[in-house]
């Protein structure tokens, strides 16, 4: 009910405020000429002037609705003027969405008689493969902050991520498309803050897990029967992380070995022996010839990303245009699927894992961060769900990481870029993403060092707030290792040792003296590591972008 009204509200202030207003700029009016927008609001007139069909008031709302054409429209693609969406797609997007909410929200009961409860639907779900289903779930997501917190942080997280891929490749805002340095952080931003919702929410999973969950009530539904056969799910996913890290990575040792005895003509390569990603290119031609065919009221692609568009420019710089894949996109994906089975194996382990194991079968009792058990039960250290988390996190890092560096490589090598007045375009770093990011050296020179120049040369220019960044932020990622160290008990043990030791010769002070704890280290270590790389990404980024963008 919120998303449908609110999207209502949007789609309103868009028609009547935003749409007129952005007509009278598109046509180069005098800003301070343009009427003020409650005038656009309070007198239809104004507005029928600009969309004709405003005269004929809310009559075409009997299901007419081709007579709103003119400002609802659906052009796909970009504004050549601003090089953002269509206002006026933008404007029918959420109108659509609004009346399509509002239809569906009745399907859920509320206060009134209409409709299913959230209960009834959940207990309806039941199949020969998943026993009582869903039955029992309404009672824990009503009574468990943690379930029901987990359950909204993945799916904001999921959500989050969507919305980095969606903001580069259809522009919501007017010249946002150019601004390259606003383009790679809103990305970042987003990947980032994505990955660390959706490590919260098996974060509070395993709390769920270990502090609300009732085995005794939770009988032969879907829940239980995913505990029952942990160890096959487990195990079929360690076995598919161990395939996609071998091969994904082998492809990156055979071309570097390739080059190295300068065999190019071996290497897996758009010029040599080809991996093209046939899939995501199949999806690319079907998204591109849309137009015309499974939506013929469009005038073209919904991103000029699928491919089949000319490219939009703004002045001299490239807003968008159509992205080629090829087998360096092939490659790198892959290792990025590697980085996220892993932390999807690590999290999910943690939350699967959470109550009970062969070596600690009373998991449940200790809560959801215990120290090291010692030798005792077989060497059972960093088994706790708060160490699930812990791992979790930085295979979190090392996966987003991935997706950022390709994104950043791959937009100044393939589509940002000047245009000359003969219409060629030269992109940033002049197309090297596909010859230069098939092996571990290449992605080394020339995105790594080739691309450092900026930050080393930033410190005596007006970039060097992002460079003094970059620094402050490395030293953060430095500290992080002491406590690091300290999450492997060294510290701990140290300390203990040498009480031990002065006790024993009865010269031990009156203070007793006590080291950071392994958890407190795992945690203080993590959040600095996470912290300092992040800042340092991310100031090496900015000050590269803003000089050569």
């Amino acid at each position: 009910m919120k998303i449908d009204l609110s999207s209502l509200s949007w789609a309103g202030h868009q028609i009547h405020v935003s749409l007129p207003i952005n007509q009278f700029l598109d046509a180069g009016v005098d800003p301070k000429e343009i009427p003020l927008p409650h005038e656009f609001i309070l007198n239809r007139d104004l507005l029928a002037q600009l969309y004709p069909s405003f005269a004929e008031g809310a009559t075409p709302f009997t299901l007419n609705w081709s007579k709103y054409a003119e400002f609802l429209t659906f052009c796909g693609g970009l504004d050549p003027i601003t090089g953002g969406l269509w206002l006026t797609d933008i404007a029918h997007h959420h109108l659509a969405i609004a009346i399509l909410f509002l239809i569906a929200c009745h399907m859920y009961r509320t206060n009134w008689g209409i409709g299913h409860g959230l209960k009834d639907i959940l207990e309806a779900h039941k199949g020969p493969f998943i026993g009582q289903g869903h039955n029992g779930l309404y009672e824990i997501l009503t009574t468990s902050w943690h379930a029901q917190l987990s359950l909204n942080l993945a799916m904001l997280g999921s959500t989050t991520n969507v919305v980095a891929h969606h903001m580069y490749s259809m522009p919501p805002y007017p010249y946002l498309a150019t601004d390259y340095g606003t383009q790679l952080s809103l990305f970042t931003h987003h990947m980032w803050i994505g990955g660390f919702l959706i490590v919260g929410a098996t974060t509070h999973d395993t709390i769920f897990m270990v502090r609300d969950y009732d085995p005794t009530t939770q009988y032969n539904d879907l829940l239980d029967r995913v505990l029952r056969h942990r160890d096959a799910i487990i195990s079929h996913l360690n076995w598919v992380c161990i395939f996609l890290g071998f091969h994904s990575f082998g492809l990156y040792i055979h071309n570097d070995t390739m080059s190295a005895l300068g065999r190019p003509q071996d290497m897996f390569s758009d010029t040599a022996i080809q991996l093209q990603p046939i899939f995501a290119q199949w999806v690319q031609n079907i998204h591109a010839t849309a137009p015309g065919v499974t939506a013929p009221g469009a005038t073209t692609s919904t991103s000029l990303t699928w491919g089949g568009s000319e490219l939009v420019a703004l002045g001299d710089k490239v807003a968008l245009l159509p992205i080629p894949l090829g087998t360096a996109d092939f490659l790198v994906h892959h290792i990025l699927a590697f980085t996220i089975h892993v932390t999807v194996l690590i999290l999910l382990k943690g939350v699967l894992f959470a109550r009970s194991s062969r070596s600690i079968p009373n998991k449940a009792n200790l809560g959801f961060r215990f120290p090291c058990d010692g030798p005792g039960r077989g060497g059972t250290c960093q088994v706790s769900a708060w160490d699930h988390v812990f791992l979790g996190l930085f295979w979190m890092y090392y996966a987003i990481s991935v997706v950022i560096f390709h994104f950043s490589w791959k937009m100044q090598s393939d589509v940002w870029g000047i245009i000359s007045d003969q219409g060629l375009v030269t992109h940033i770093t002049g197309g090297n993403f596909a010859q230069s990011s098939i092996n571990v050296w290449g992605t080394i020179s020339d995105q790594g060092v080739g691309t450092a120049s900026q930050v080393i040369q930033s410190y005596g220019s007006s970039l060097s707030a992002y460079g003094l960044f970059f620094l402050g932020a490395n030293f953060v990622w430095a500290f992080s290792l002491m406590f690091l160290f300290s999450g492997r008990g060294y510290w701990q043990e140290l300390i203990e040792f040498i009480i031990w030791a002065h006790n024993k010769f009865k010269v031990a002070p009156a203070t007793q003296p006590r080291a950071l704890s392994i958890i407190q280290g795992r945690a203080v270590g993590v959040t600095h590591y996470l912290l300092g790389g992040i800042a340092m990404t991310w100031a090496f980024f900015l000050v590269r972008i803003i000089a050569v963008g």
